[in-house]
């Protein structure tokens, strides 16, 4: 997997205790917008980076008829949502 960093456009689903769920999101390749469906959280992990906690989803979808697997970062005091690796 490639690591990417790139800001993203998220729609996800925040429970009671305010943890996200991830559905789709909107992302720039080649200065196009492509949109994709999470279609299964495969795992979910928390870290710290330079003291900031952020929230990593490893997630797969079907695009174009190919299994992609990749990670989203989400970042809890700034709120942002990052395409880490594809």
């Amino acid at each position: 997997m490639k690591v990417m960093m790139q800001p993203l456009e998220m729609i996800a689903h925040f429970n009671d205790q305010g943890m996200p769920r991830p559905l789709k999101f909107k992302a720039y390749f080649e200065d196009s917008p492509v949109v994709i469906a999470v279609d299964k959280i495969i795992s979910k992990s928390e870290e710290k980076l330079a003291g900031n906690p952020m929230l990593i989803f490893r997630c797969q979808s079907i695009s174009n008829g190919l299994l992609k697997i990749y990670e989203l970062k989400y970042e809890l005091h700034t709120c942002k949502w990052f395409l880490y690796k594809m």
